[in-house]
């Protein structure tokens, strides 16, 4: 998915590359359809319910949490997202099944900031900015003078984080 978009997932190359018959492929998945669905769904469980999971089983509070999940976000397969961004832009049921992962994710983050922020519009703003810095830093190539780029993103994240932004 990552290396050619949902067009290079096809049966008869990751039968060959992972040496495995085609009819291999067909004991556990109908059709190429329900391979992709299958995949989008082993996606969505990954990079939803899993990372979910694994900030929520840390018994610290919602800054710490946000904070946690940052430092998760360097091993996320970013590459995957960007392709089924792009894919979801020329079919309209992946673009649903996108649309339902960024409104948990979404949902998720404004739970964490409304914890500790005040008002709707700070917490909308701070959630959105936070998702915004999750998904898109990843595809930002500038330079930021003397600083390193994770030097950035922790600098970007502790401002979400702070207690005022003014």
């Amino acid at each position: 998915m990552a290396a050619g978009g949902p067009e290079a997932v096809r049966i008869e190359a990751l039968a060959a590359s992972l040496g495995v018959s085609k009819g291999g492929f067909y004991w556990h998945f109908s059709d190429r359809q329900a391979l992709l669905e299958e995949m989008l769904d082993c996606w969505e469980k990954a990079m939803v319910d899993d990372v979910i999971a694994r900030v929520e089983n840390h018994p610290v509070g919602p800054r710490a949490k946000v904070q946690h999940l940052f430092d998760l976000a360097p091993s996320a397969d970013f590459a995957v997202e960007l392709a089924l961004r792009d894919w979801s832009r020329r079919d309209k049921e992946v673009g649903g099944r996108l649309r339902r992962v960024d409104n948990r994710r979404m949902d998720w983050l404004r739970s964490l900031f409304a914890q500790f922020c005040d008002g709707e519009n700070d917490v909308e703003a701070r959630s959105l900015l936070a998702y915004s810095l999750l998904i898109g830093s990843y595809f930002i190539v500038a330079l930021h003078g003397d600083k390193s780029r994770s030097q950035m993103l922790q600098l970007a994240v502790d401002r979400l984080l702070s207690e005022s932004w003014s």
